[in-house]
């Protein structure tokens, strides 16, 4: 995610409640300053021979304080004001300069916390400083002229200087310090938003691959029995008044079948709802391997195929996972030969490679998926890429159909 820079983001406007404390906030400074100005002028503060009548010092007064009433809607234009008005309130003798100093800052730094344009923010305030300071040195030459002793003139001068620095910069980087942290803020809500909505889209991805998990199990659960079961549900009616004996066989491996599919769904709905089906895993349905890759054989030539099966090579331990997706791709390969080849033969054969495990299903039908394919060739696609292997399926050249996938080992295995 990329981060704006800092004279790239703007700070968002004050929210009503801010601009109501601010309204409220600048009615009550201005207050306090006139009262301040009428108890200085009582008590004869800051007398200057050519001072303002009590209307104007006034004027000068609410011109200072009442702009922070928008000093966060307008941050610049109040820092400008401010500034003008205090220079001008100085110069024409305004008898309250208590207030109206503290006024001055606070719109210095509320331009550094919250001015939209970070360049022109940070230009202003720094002509705004340079301003007040060329305004204390000419005050300070034309207003210590009656300072006859050198060292009384150096300390007065000193002490204005050291008092008005600490304050102008206290403000300044009080001004970025706190538009800084907002900045942050910002920034690391919009990396919570974004974490956010990255967890909701990996929710909403692991949802959907356990759905599609869940039906490649049910598919190959169903689809191999269920095929299976109609193959021998059918030799036993055309069996059933020439030869009752080969019903009987096909009726029995029929019930077999309707037993062992339902014991498979029984044990898989169980693995769901247990809690150790949330973690990622191949299969739900245990003791699905690769050693029983003969009982697939032994239910197709029970539907009365010619099968061949072998094993070539010296097996090796395999991760279940691998061993479960090897048994899942012969049943969904066997299974099509039942269904749709119209195969009198099948071949299946496992080999032991040097570095992967190839399956090799043939039948000599006249093709062994649906046409366009199906879920049940998805599935195998599926299963070898969560393998890192490769499958092949299609018309074999001798005739029939050839589904062949290769396995690599995983690391760790030992050949």
């Amino acid at each position: 995610m990329t981060s704006v820079t800092s004279d790239e983001w703007v700070r968002p406007r004050p929210t009503p409640a801010q601009r109501r404390a601010d309204l409220w906030t600048g009615l009550t400074v201005a207050a306090v300053a006139l009262v301040n100005l009428f108890l200085a002028r009582r008590a004869g503060m800051f007398e200057f021979p050519h001072r303002a009548p009590p209307a104007e010092q006034i004027c000068w007064v609410l011109a200072t304080t009442l702009p922070l009433v928008l000093r966060r809607a307008h941050p610049d234009v109040v820092a400008v004001g401010i500034a003008v008005a205090f220079v001008g309130g100085q110069l024409r003798g305004s008898q309250e300069q208590q207030v109206t100093t503290g006024a001055l800052f606070a719109a210095i730094y509320t331009l550094g916390a919250w001015g939209r344009h970070r360049n022109r923010s940070r230009y202003l305030r720094l002509g705004i400083i340079v301003g007040m300071f060329g305004w204390l040195l000419l005050t300070f030459v034309v207003f210590s002229g009656h300072l006859e002793d050198p060292a009384e003139r150096a300390s007065l001068a000193f002490n204005a200087l050291v008092v008005n620095t600490a304050f102008f910069a206290f403000c300044h980087l009080m001004g970025d310090a706190v538009w800084n942290g907002v900045r942050q803020r910002h920034e690391l809500e919009a990396q919570a938003a974004a974490l956010r909505d990255a967890q909701a889209l990996a929710a909403e991805r692991a949802v959907l691959g356990e759905r599609v998990r869940i039906a490649r199990e049910l598919h190959d659960v169903v689809a191999h029995h269920v095929s299976v079961m109609g193959i021998q549900a059918s030799a036993a009616r055309r069996a059933m008044d020439k030869d009752p004996a080969r019903a009987r066989t096909a009726l029995t491996a029929v019930e077999d079948g309707a037993r062992t599919a339902v014991d498979e769904l029984r044990r898989m709905l169980g693995a769901l709802r247990s809690p150790s089906a949330l973690a990622p895993a191949e299969d739900v349905v245990p003791n699905a391997g690769i050693d029983r890759l003969a009982e697939i054989t032994d239910r197709a030539r029970d539907a009365g195929l010619t099968v061949r099966y072998a094993v070539y090579g010296d097996p090796v331990p395999l991760p279940e996972s691998l061993s479960q997706a090897a048994y899942r791709i012969t049943q969904e390969a066997v299974t099509n030969t039942l269904k749709h080849a119209h195969a009198r033969t099948l071949d299946v054969r496992v080999r032991y490679l040097n570095g992967e495990l190839e399956l090799d299903v043939t039948d000599d039908g006249r093709g062994g998926t649906p046409s366009g394919g199906g879920m049940g060739l998805v599935g195998m696609r599926e299963r070898v890429a969560v393998h890192d292997g490769a499958l092949e399926h299609g018309p074999h050249p001798d005739g029939g159909y050839r589904v062949r996938a290769r396995f690599p080992y995983p690391a760790g295995v030992a050949l």
